[in-house]
């Protein structure tokens, strides 16, 4: 018999026990560890008070980094910094362009917010001129990509590993790496659907990318872990920054701003160590039930199939396999499936009315799945949304 981690997520279940929440891609149920480490760091700051700070950079901020690492396959882990959010780190990020001139950067059409809107604020002001790739066709989307890609001529390169708004996961995003001929150009990798839901090497590439996510969805820790790595050599001296980069700063030409080695330079100023406490006990807690990303996907990818099986059984529910914008079959895809319909809002609407948790983005609605479903859930579910939806 399969396993169940219910157990482990017991106080949101039973928060809400007739829910049936179906957007771990957007907002995932937090594990039980979770909320003894958030005990935990709020009786560590009346412990310690102000000595708390050398705790929390001597213990919990290295052992946050080993577990990113880990996961990723970095060879230091001191190239790893943490936020409370990805703006965060992007504008960083977006602070060591050149200035002078627009800065000249390709992306996608298929960018998450954090992304794609400041980008766009920044044109507005003849600040940045961006070269937008079609993610669709999927099937071409990487000979596309990477053909704009070595015409060359950007100061930076944003792309997703997973795209928000459909769940195609980047076959090839070493190849895609390579494909950009400058080497001065910052390539950046925005791998918030990708981390603990794919397994990710970026061995062969962390000297050349920066790569950004969190522990919002997948990673099961909440809102405030976010971490970039940042590779050697590139954004030495990023324009936005903040006190904590001057810790441990390197030396610098008389009169100028020194910075810390490693991702360290890339650190903002005082934030809330609670989410690092509860990142901490997730990955800890993974570790010690043997699940890593690809124990996960496998779980996950069986629920999809499950689900999309159940749908099919219930022929009256309007979602049918070919509104899939990712294949069920196809490889290339996150934790997610993504259903193209016009009724993606109404729909969501009156599912949430019935305490199905999804969410849609424009004519898009969205099912993740995670380890706190059971595979019966899958006929639970399908069994409800076939009352709601029936056509």
């Amino acid at each position: 018999m399969e396993v169940s981690y219910k157990p482990h997520f017991r106080r949101f279940i039973e928060a809400a026990p007739d829910r049936i929440h179906l957007a771990a891609h957007s907002h995932h149920y937090w594990p039980d560890v979770s909320f003894e480490a958030q005990q935990r760091c709020w009786l560590d700051a009346a412990r310690l008070a102000d000595a708390k700070w050398e705790m929390i950079f001597d213990e919990m901020w290295p052992k946050a980094q080993s577990h990113v690492a880990r996961i990723l396959n970095l060879s230091d882990p001191g190239t790893v910094v943490f936020a409370p959010n990805t703006h965060e780190l992007l504008l960083r990020i977006l602070s060591c362009l050149p200035v002078g001139r627009p800065a000249r950067v390709l992306t996608t059409d298929s960018e998450f917010h954090s992304f794609s809107r400041q980008i766009a604020r920044l044109e507005e002001e003849g600040l940045a001129a961006a070269e937008r790739v079609s993610t669709r066709p999927f099937d071409s989307f990487a000979d596309r990509f990477g053909e704009a890609a070595r015409r060359g001529g950007h100061d930076l390169v944003f792309l997703s590993q997973v795209f928000f708004n459909s769940g195609y996961a980047v076959p090839d995003l070493a190849g895609l790496i390579a494909a950009v001929p400058d080497p001065d150009t910052l390539i950046v990798i925005d791998g918030y659907h990708g981390f603990m839901s794919l397994p990710t090497d970026l061995r062969p590439v962390e000297n050349r990318v920066f790569y950004v996510a969190g522990g919002y969805k997948y990673a099961m820790s909440g809102e405030g872990a976010c971490f970039l790595h940042v590779p050697p050599g590139y954004g030495d001296r990023p324009r936005n920054t903040g006190w904590y980069a001057a810790f441990g700063a390197l030396s610098a030409p008389q009169g100028s701003v020194a910075y810390a080695p490693g991702g360290a330079r890339f650190m903002g100023s005082t934030f809330d160590p609670t989410a690092l406490y509860r990142f901490n006990a997730v990955m800890d807690w993974l570790q010690a039930l043997g699940l890593d990303p690809a124990a996960i996907r496998a779980r996950t990818r069986s629920l999809q199939e499950r689900f999309m099986a159940e749908l099919a059984a219930r022929p009256r529910i309007p979602l049918k396999a070919e509104q899939l914008l990712v294949p069920i079959d196809c490889p290339h895809r996150g934790q997610f499936l993504t259903f193209e319909t016009a009724e993606a809002e109404a729909f969501r609407e009156r599912l949430m009315a019935a305490d199905i948790v999804t969410d849609n983005r424009a004519d898009r609605l969205r099912f993740g799945f995670a380890l706190y479903h059971d595979p019966e859930d899958m006929a639970v579910a399908a069994d409800r949304m076939a009352r709601i939806l029936a056509a």
